[in-house]
């Protein structure tokens, strides 16, 4: 008997220890917990990993950081996962900064009258603060419901906003590809935004004017996503001065229509002689769609821009063609009628280009859309390297100019043998010292400021593109722009946007941020068929299992109880 009470009392000890060694422990590792962060990232993706470039910047930052996402509250499921997306990764980023990082998630709209929330709309607005005005499926029809995919940035005295959603579309089936888009690039966009804070560096990026370029309404998008990170306006190479070309970073030279003249060639070549960076997006064949309304016939012709000696010095030339290809855009087309019925069809001289998925300048890009493209050929040049970014499909045909187009040959059907073909080279990355153009050649007329053209330039980049109309977004009726690389009359979504946003990131980031822009998220979602047919067998396992596994547990300590106690 008092054997059976000794062996009694040193269980109870031993249990009394256990208990006493097994909370020593857990408090141990809790304070441990707070000097050394960690977690271990199950996915194939590391999707939940931060980049050693985003932690390296947490980790050089000393001042407070304030972030306020305006993304919460009721919202379809869709926002609700880049919700929990954003708060996954800006849990890590407080974790990892080395200064006070404070995270806050608001509905700056709830619970407010509609006077109330007209006043808290404008001041976000002012701040670059927008909403989303989004349509939701319910049993009565849709209803509308405004979000804010929105954060603001604050830090050292300033702030910015940071745009979570990318590219939206027109319609609500396109949210889903459009959040999964935008999950994909949180990292990015909260770093590069972050950065831009933290250092207060917002480079001067200039988009040409002067020279028959698009009107703001047709660069109203591309000017706008871009003015959210950086100092963006109209140059006008006539007026602008040496100090004015000093400011700019990136100039790019989209779709003009009148000739360049020397004193504006040899002020952009002075720019790219001081490491400037420039994007060349022009037609040299002019032909717009809008001419073949009328159902009458034009000849496509050379447009002359006196820019081909320059682009031939620094290593491209863009050819005086046009290219056809199956892989191509639609368009609407009158199919005549009594109603005036409007028809979509396939315009081969739309074509849709690939992005090189080698390149970290356009990888994971959506196709781009084109509008009566040239192909672009590299030249030999010393010191400058050269990369295909875009190309065609195999399925091509490339015409010379001039050439007659009318709106009847939408009913072309091209051949097989005919449109077989290599992929035709459409955009191309220049990147190192380019040679001066106007090297050993006399100060043109109109230049009144003293310019110093090296022989060779500083490090610089370029970008060529055959074609005018990559970075112009299309306009309504009433004159209102629709987002950059969005179709209305297919209602597609096009990559057009993001091509210009990685360009201006890889052109004026020297830490090469453009990196965390390509990071790959796996998407896997739940096949719906399954879901719908399976519903009613995994709500019975998910509720009746954790019941009978609780009651067999309860079973299985009550015998064992029983056996260890009884002896």
């Amino acid at each position: 008997m008092v054997t059976k009470k000794l062996k009694g009392e040193s269980l109870k000890r031993k249990g009394y220890l256990h208990s006493i060694v097994f909370v020593f422990v857990l408090l141990l590792v809790n304070i441990l917990a707070q000097f050394a962060y960690t977690r271990i990232d199950f996915t194939k993706e590391k999707r939940f990993t931060l980049t050693e470039k985003t932690k390296e910047t947490l980790k050089k930052n000393k001042n407070e950081v304030i972030v306020t996402v305006f993304l919460d509250g009721d919202m379809p499921s869709a926002f609700k996962r880049l919700r929990n997306a954003t708060k996954d990764m800006l849990a890590d980023y407080k974790a990892y900064s080395k200064a006070n990082f404070k995270v806050v998630f608001i509905d700056p709209v709830s619970g407010l009258t509609l006077e109330e929330r007209d006043t808290v709309i404008q001041h976000l607005y002012e701040m670059g603060i927008r909403p989303t005005n989004i349509n939701i499926k319910t049993d009565a029809g849709f209803s509308e419901k405004l979000v804010f995919p929105m954060a603001l940035i604050e830090s050292n005295g300033k702030r910015m906003p940071v745009k979570l959603l990318q590219n939206l579309g027109g319609e609500a089936s396109n949210y889903d590809e459009s959040i999964n888009n935008s999950i994909k690039n949180l990292e990015y966009v909260f770093t590069s935004s972050l950065k831009k804070v933290i250092t207060g560096y917002n480079p001067r990026i200039g988009f040409t004017e002067g020279n028959g370029e698009p009107d703001n309404r047709y660069l109203y998008d591309a000017i706008t996503a871009l003015s959210d990170s950086y100092v963006v306006g109209r140059v006008n190479l006539d007026s602008i001065t040496k100090q004015g070309l000093d400011s700019l970073k990136m100039l790019v030279v989209a779709k003009p229509l009148k000739t360049f003249t020397e004193a504006q060639k040899y002020k952009i070549n002075y720019f790219v002689m001081k490491g400037g960076h420039v994007v060349w997006s022009l037609d040299q064949v002019r032909m717009e769609l809008d001419s073949l309304r009328s159902g009458r016939s034009f000849m496509a012709t050379n447009n002359n821009l006196n820019l081909d000696d320059m682009l031939f010095e620094y290593g491209a030339r863009i050819n005086y063609d046009i290219i056809a290809d199956v892989n191509s855009a639609e368009i609407p087309v009158a199919t005549g009628g009594p109603r005036g019925d409007i028809q979509m069809a396939p315009w081969l001289y739309y074509p849709i280009l690939l992005p090189d998925t080698s390149n970290n300048l356009v990888k994971n890009l959506d196709h781009i859309k084109a509008e009566f493209a040239s192909t672009v050929d590299t030249i030999g040049s010393k010191n400058v390297n050269k990369r295909v970014i875009l190309t065609t499909s195999p399925y091509n045909k490339v015409y010379t100019s001039p050439k007659m187009f009318n709106l009847q040959m939408v009913e072309e059907q091209p051949t097989q043998k005919e449109f077989t073909s290599v992929p035709k080279n459409v955009g191309v990355l220049l990147e190192g010292s380019f040679k001066s153009v106007f090297l050993n050649r006399p100060v043109p007329e109109g230049i009144t400021e003293k310019y110093d053209l090296p022989a060779q330039s500083k490090p610089a980049k370029m970008i060529v593109l055959g074609d005018g109309d990559i970075f112009r977004n299309q306009v309504s009726g009433d004159g209102s722009p629709f987002p950059l690389g969005f179709d209305r009359y297919t209602q597609q979504n096009f990559g057009n946007k993001g091509l210009l946003l990685n360009i201006v990131d890889y052109f004026t980031n020297e830490d090469n941020l453009i990196a965390l822009r390509n990071k790959e998220v796996t998407v896997r979602p739940l096949d719906k068929t399954l879901v719908r047919t399976e519903k009613t067998k995994w709500q019975l396992v998910n509720t009746v299992l954790p019941i009978l596994l609780l009651i067999c547990f309860a079973i299985f300590q009550h015998y064992y109880r029983k056996h260890k106690y009884a002896r």
